[in-house]
């Protein structure tokens, strides 16, 4: 008896500490959507058809925009740096300009087209659609969503889709609410189906490391 008091009680206090949490992340957040709607626009009208050119005006405006000399926020500068990710069913690579603990910002795409599921996450997700074209759907609708170049796909923090990536597409993603929860679904693919443990060693050192050095700066 003693044992499952002790075990409420620890549910419960751990319950309230994550409720009050919750009403106070928002204060750590850095990036602001609509600018980075903007961005996002800006660089596919700057370099259209020109994937490379779209990542490197994003980066070299955020870096513009979030000196690492200002410490606000600590971004990952080194786009040759990607990795495999399978999630949901679906599949393709990212590249991770951010992460820490209550926001993520990555390019993920694949120029062969891929389809799953988006994932059911405590965050809200917003997938700028900056190469091809994503289709989305969800249960009751008898129509796909369709996004395009410049659009914004916004997944609110608790609902969930049927997306595909048809015939190729890239994308700037940015969540932001409890990243760490979010990191199961974006790992459990490679542990229980693709078996691709050196992919899975990359992207928790990427992650881990740049979650730390967010940390090192006050970044939660």
């Amino acid at each position: 008896m003693k044992k499952w008091l002790l075990r409420l009680t620890v549910f419960c206090a751990l319950y309230f500490v994550w409720s009050w949490l919750d009403t106070v992340k928002s204060r750590w957040y850095v990036f602001d959507p609509p600018f980075l709607h903007e961005l996002a626009k800006d660089a596919v009208a700057t370099h259209p058809d020109n994937l490379d050119g779209i990542i490197q005006h994003i980066v070299t405006n955020l870096t513009n925009t979030y000196p690492a000399s200002a410490g606000i926020i600590s971004l990952n500068t080194d786009s040759s740096e990607w990795t495999f990710n399978n999630a949901g069913g679906a599949m393709g690579a990212m590249y991770i300009i951010h992460a820490s603990i209550t926001e993520y910002l990555i390019i993920f795409g694949t120029p062969l087209g891929t389809e799953g599921h988006t994932g059911l996450h405590p965050a809200d997700d917003y997938f700028h659609i900056l190469h091809g074209e994503q289709w989305a759907f969800e249960p009751g609708a008898l129509e796909m969503e369709r996004y395009v170049p410049g659009d914004v796909h916004f997944l609110p923090r608790g609902t969930a889709k049927q997306y595909k990536m048809h015939e190729g597409c890239f994308a700037l993603e940015y969540a932001r609410g409890w990243i760490p929860l979010m990191l199961p679904f974006g790992l459990a693919d490679t542990l229980t189906s693709t078996l691709d443990i050196p992919t899975f060693i990359r992207t928790a050192r990427i992650t881990g490391r740049e979650i730390i050095n967010n940390l090192l700066i006050g970044k939660i």
